[in-house]
């Protein structure tokens, strides 16, 4: 079974901002059967430099899911607030 995997990598400019922003996700995530695996905060660069110090990992069933829900006017909505709150580079990929 194959899935897609959405990225985040993060460096928060606005903290308040940034946890308005977070706490909404989740919502605009349901209607498309996607999951958070995980959130973290980096601690080392084990090869090259990653300017960014945190880091999202969304699963969803498919590429087009997670496609449609970074075209959802949901989420859509979210992104002046994102931009506001944080520099994100927002990747996916499929396995």
């Amino acid at each position: 079974m194959t899935h897609a995997y959405v990225v985040g990598q993060i460096t928060v400019k606005d903290p308040l901002k940034w946890v308005a922003y977070r706490d909404q996700v989740p919502g605009t995530l349901q209607p498309w059967g996607a999951e958070l695996v995980f959130r973290g905060r980096q601690r080392a660069a084990l090869a090259g430099v990653n300017p960014h110090s945190d880091i999202v990992v969304i699963r969803f069933p498919s590429l087009a899911a997670a496609d449609g829900w970074f075209k959802s006017d949901a989420y859509q909505a979210l992104i002046p607030l994102r931009e506001q709150a944080a520099d994100v580079l927002l990747t996916s990929y499929e396995t």
